[in-house]
């Protein structure tokens, strides 16, 4: 039976491996961060329009969820440290290629590389949180995993296009080649993982019956959904803001407020699920979000732009979607066995994806036929939809605790 690393009161950076493993993050989120606006602005350089510009990260997300659903199968037969490597040198070394060519075919084959590099660091990432911390301080670790990927984002973001037409489209390529840097710590962690979930009696899981795989699914849905529901607003907000605010600095000021609270509001929240279980959380913070997007919904209304009210209504859903994000994989880890972590990490990462790309194309599509703040208003019913959905679940002798 695996034993805590440290004492339960030890702080979590000491947990062995948990060092190389933000260190691999902040690398890798960093190096996604700095392309994610910079790379459709150079297929643009590059003659592309809109909808080009826009296939360039549709394609790295769609290269992203489709590897992540081989990853508990890739981490079986090819092992931790192999494929953590393997996955920062496809997410660093395409950047540095950027620079060659502004074509655009040539652009997505180079997006759909870093995405399945991207893959292997979202689900490598949250399934070695839950394999190097025991359960009752998954929620901590899973704050200071996620203050390692969200500070990246936070100053790099909005920072990556200033870089690009100050600097030029070259030095943003170059540092987008970081990932490469987190490769000796993804070997040092993936070497961690893999003697951890020997002692564990081998990172495979055993053969299952039907009724118990079943079991294992049905315990990601609640989460899951809950993702989704959160998701979809955020990558709303983070596609539309420029669109919707009426100018690029109230855009930026009101992207800096939702990043800064999501941030902050995922390492928080930690302690909190610790202590009383994520669950308690759920509805009300789901109805928080839809009290946020309400706001934003009121202050874009009518073709104007209430600036303060914008900015607050950004900030108040970046505390949720912060939040949630810390909740729902705490949920998901504590819902099923422990082996099957890589399984629950997968889904989590592949409902996170897929909400922010839901986002972006049904409040594009609410907006094309009436408004964008009608499409955020649709987005806060179904927030207030899912809140139900939690209370209802809740009260279900179904689910009648929770198991590590």
């Amino acid at each position: 039976m695996r034993q805590p690393s440290t004492s339960p009161g030890g702080p979590i950076t000491r947990v062995p491996g948990m060092r190389s493993l933000l260190t691999m993050s902040a690398l890798g989120f960093a190096g996604y961060a700095l392309l994610l606006p910079v790379a459709p602005l150079w297929a643009v350089h590059g003659g592309a329009g809109s909808g080009g510009a826009g296939l360039v990260n549709a394609v790295l997300m769609l290269a992203t969820v489709l590897t992540q659903t081989t990853m508990p199968a890739a981490l079986r037969r090819i092992g931790w440290r192999p494929t953590m490597v393997a996955g920062m040198l496809l997410l660093g070394l395409p950047s540095a290629l950027f620079v060659l060519t502004d074509s655009l075919p040539w652009l997505l084959v180079l997006s759909a590389v870093r995405g399945m590099g991207f893959a292997v660091l979202t689900v490598c990432g949250s399934s070695a949180v839950a394999a190097l911390v025991d359960g009752p301080r998954h929620g901590r670790a899973i704050g200071v995993y996620g203050l390692s990927i969200a500070i990246p984002q936070l100053l790099l973001v909005p920072g990556s296009a200033w870089i690009a037409e100050s600097l030029d489209f070259p030095v943003v390529f170059a540092l987008g080649s970081l990932p490469v840097l987190g490769v000796p710590a993804a070997a040092v962690l993936g070497g961690r993982l893999e003697r951890v979930t020997a002692d564990d009696g081998g990172d495979t899981e055993p053969a299952a019956p039907d009724r118990a795989r079943w079991r294992v699914l049905a315990g990601l849905v609640l989460p899951s959904l809950v993702l989704l529901a959160v998701t979809t607003p955020g990558g709303a907000l983070l596609t539309f803001a420029p669109q919707f605010a009426g100018s690029a600095a109230l855009a930026a000021v009101g992207l800096l407020g939702f990043t800064a609270a999501t941030a902050l509001s995922r390492w928080a929240v930690g302690g909190p699920a610790d202590r009383y279980g994520p669950r308690v959380f759920l509805a009300p913070l789901l109805g928080l979000c839809a009290a946020g997007l309400g706001v934003c919904a009121w202050a874009i209304a009518d073709g104007g732009t209430r600036g303060a009210a914008l900015v607050l209504g950004m900030t108040v859903v970046g505390l949720s979607y912060g939040s949630l994000q810390n909740l729902t994989l705490v949920e998901a880890f504590a819902a099923v066995p422990h082996r099957s972590h890589p399984t629950a990490s997968t889904v989590w990462n592949i409902g996170f994806d897929t909400g922010t790309g839901l986002g972006s194309l049904v409040v594009g599509f609410i907006a094309a036929g009436s408004s964008f703040a009608a499409g955020l208003a649709t987005t806060a019913v179904v927030c207030v939809v899912a809140a139900g959905a939690v209370l209802l679940a809740g009260r279900s002798p179904a689910r009648t605790g929770r198991t590590a």
